[in-house]
């Protein structure tokens, strides 16, 4: 399984996503400045991975002594629409206030534990999603997914990645269809490479294909990950999610989302109250540093868009599998969470 994170003595290390597939480069991350800038160029990516990035650049900060309001900050402006990001800097927030009063040694061990902590916490979420979701893969059939859900985009394992490993790990036999992702293209770079590692058969097709697959009855499900989700089962996912789940309903074909509790946003009632990100020009107006558009062309790049609940079969989580209405569902499942 690919280490996308870890906490050592010489700082943050994480596996640089931006130079996937050609090369496996792994980045120390030594202050917490360092660790926004690495979530903010996409060094790394995907909500859990952000979320446990984060809380380990708090525990950089209170060990290097900076301001910790200015630490949460810097780390909290990085990416707006994964909702892990904000969840794990509260947690952090909160574990320090109590520490209030304690010696500084003990608070900046009690930090590192924590953030280490969050990290294993992610890796068994992530399983356990995989355990709830197997059953739902059809045997024999091919599994369509859309940007990275993988261990890639998260501690270990992966969410919706993780559904297809558990799946296969039960003696299902399926492949996969990977969603190349433009423009970004998560789906080329880290899907196809992440699932080819293991050795997970794997067909890489462009985003414009995906309605031909669905269509043609090989597709036996879609899962997809998410980087927050709403009241009332609004998702916000890798921009190109809305169209796959609006060409899986109208092929019959189940929409499932694959995310942990700590997804889920129930503070917002629908998903217009998401916050979508938008990302620089160049990354649609350019290839690999290369220009494949007329210059000073307008661009619109938002990284993510929101798919309505009635398009989603059913929300897989570590707690288990909900379905509509969500607005009940969602709401019993959030009780009593962190």
């Amino acid at each position: 399984m690919v280490e996308t994170i870890q906490w050592t003595t010489d700082g943050v290390v994480m596996i640089d996503q931006t130079r996937l597939p050609r090369e496996e480069q792994y980045v120390t991350c030594r202050d917490y400045r360092e660790v926004a800038r690495a979530i903010r160029d996409m060094i790394i990516r995907g909500a859990p991975a952000i979320g446990v990035a984060a809380a380990m650049g708090v525990a950089l900060g209170v060990q290097e002594g900076a301001d910790f309001e200015t630490v949460c900050d810097t780390l909290a402006r990085t990416r707006p629409t994964a909702v892990n990001l904000f969840w794990a800097i509260d947690r952090m927030k909160r574990l320090y206030a109590s520490l209030d009063g304690l010696d500084r040694a003990h608070v900046v061990a009690r930090m590192v534990e924590e953030a280490r902590q969050i990290r294993l916490e992610d890796i068994d979420i992530c399983k356990a999603i995989g355990s709830h979701g197997a059953s739902l893969v059809p045997d024999g059939k091919t599994v369509l997914t859309h940007c990275n859900a993988g261990a890639l985009a998260t501690a270990g394992y992966g969410t919706a990645l993780g559904v297809i490993r558990a799946a296969i790990e039960s003696g299902k036999r399926i492949d996969v269809f990977a969603d190349e992702t433009r423009p970004f293209l998560q789906g080329a770079r880290l899907t196809a490479w992440e699932l080819q590692q293991d050795g997970i058969p794997t067909t890489l097709i462009t985003d414009n294909m995906a309605g031909h697959f669905l269509h043609s009855g090989r597709i036996g499900c879609v899962v997809v990950g998410a980087d927050r989700i709403a009241a009332n089962g609004d998702v916000a996912n890798k921009v190109g999610t809305y169209s796959v789940a609006v060409l899986a309903k109208e092929n019959n074909v189940p929409f499932y989302v694959a995310a942990p509790i700590s997804t889920l946003d129930l503070t917002l009632a629908s998903g217009d109250g998401i916050p979508i990100e938008q990302r620089a020009a160049a990354e649609v107006t350019h290839v690999f540093g290369v220009a494949i558009a007329p210059e000073h062309i307008r661009v619109e790049n938002p990284a993510f868009d929101v798919t309505p609940a009635r398009y989603v079969t059913a929300i897989i989580t570590e707690r288990g599998v909900v379905r509509a209405p969500y607005e009940h569902s969602l709401a019993a499942l959030g009780r009593g969470t962190k």
